[in-house]
């Protein structure tokens, strides 16, 4: 899973496109930004609310950082009781590529 094809998970799953930013800081929402730290690429996922970072988690591998973003949103769409089945036909959602048999 990377940023690509994160969107298309999550919409998969039922969570609102309006709670997930990808790319940018947005307020009332869970960001995804790639940043760079000490000469580092990393990725910090964080809840925005009124300007202000929450729950900020930073990760040096974008597949984690979207697999624990995923895995945050879906456990909170499971509570909330609004996973039902999925839709087999459109699974894996836009985005997702399939490793060739090269594993890349």
């Amino acid at each position: 899973m990377n940023t690509e094809s994160l969107t298309g998970w999550l919409e998969s799953m039922g969570v609102p496109p309006q709670v997930v930013s990808l790319g940018a800081e947005a307020d009332d929402a869970w960001c995804l930004l790639r940043t760079d730290s000490e000469g580092q690429q990393v990725w910090d996922v964080f809840w925005r609310e009124q300007g202000n970072r929450y729950d900020w988690a930073r990760f040096t591998s974008e597949q984690v950082a979207c697999f624990y973003l995923f895995g945050r949103l879906t456990w909170t769409q499971a509570l909330r009781g609004a996973v039902g089945q999925l839709d087999t036909g459109s699974t894996p959602p836009k985005g997702f590529r399939m490793p060739d048999a090269s594993g890349s």
